[in-house]
Parts: C-alpha cells; structure tokens; sequence
C-alpha cells in the first residue's frame, strides 16, 4: 500500500479524527523530556562541581577533557534510562491507541484497560528493546550537544 492510499484509508474508515489517534500518548510523552533533563542537569552539575574542587585542590587551569564528554555521555545514558523508565507506560497507551480497529479510545480509557486487563507489568512491555535503542542515541546526542556549545563559548 501506497503512501497516498494509506491516508485515503485512514480518511475513509476515521475521518480526520483517524490522523491524530493517539496524540493525547504523545502529549503525556513530554513528561518523559522534562524527567531527562531536570536528571541531566542535575548529573552534570554534580559532575561539574566534583571537576571544580579537583581543580582548586591542584591548583590547576580547567580545560575541557575528552574525560568530561564520557562523563557527559554517562550522565545522559543515565537520566535517559531513568527517564523512560518513569514515563514509558505513555508509549504502550500511544501504540495501542494507534492500531486499527481498537477498544481503545482515550488516554485513560485505555491506560485502565491495559492495567485491567494485562496487569501492571504490560506498561513496560517493549522497555528493555527501547532502552537499548534510545541509550546510546541520547549519550551521543547530548555530548554532541556539549561539544558544539564547549566549541562556540570558546
């Protein structure tokens, strides 16, 4: 099936309704942004501080170390990890609002009927393949990040 004919599909069965299911998923998603980097931030100003007394104590300049981007990248993988594992029940709900011809409806509607139904342990069905795939991504993105604002302050 077509790109064209996929949409025809979904306009046919749904309506323009059928376009934005599972949108109120992907809005809870956020959170799981707002966790990472409040975790983040929070690593890395431990880390900074920690960088800063070692510095003081020596007497010596600070300069950037490939070192503080490893750090970075762990702090990143950690508050990730930290980060999808709090929120990720809103991915189970989005994927199953999105499947076609479902019992589920809403966000809660279908968050309940999960639980009900499957237990608690179906909110994290999929993690560990998540995990794997989002971890090494956001280490390197974020000391990506790091580097390009190290390399434009100077």
């Amino acid at each position: 099936m077509g790109a064209f004919e996929c949409v025809r599909k979904v306009y046919r069965t749904d309506g323009l309704r059928g376009f934005y299911r599972g949108m109120s998923a992907s809005y809870a998603g956020i959170s799981e942004t707002v966790i990472h980097f409040v975790i983040y931030e929070s690593i890395k100003q431990k880390l900074l501080e920690c960088k800063t007394a070692s510095v003081m104590e020596n007497g010596e300049e600070s300069v950037k170390e490939a070192s503080d981007f490893v750090g970075m990248m762990l702090a990143a993988a950690t508050s990730k990890t930290c980060a999808t594992t709090i929120a990720y029940p809103h991915e189970v709900v989005r994927t199953r609002l999105r499947e076609e011809g479902t019992k589920y409806r809403s966000f809660f509607q279908t968050l309940s009927l999960v639980v009900q139904e499957e237990g608690y342990g179906s909110l994290y069905r999929g993690l560990t393949t998540h995990l794997v795939r989002q971890i090494p991504n956001t280490a390197i993105m974020m000391a990506t990040y790091e580097l390009v604002v190290y390399l434009l302050n100077g």
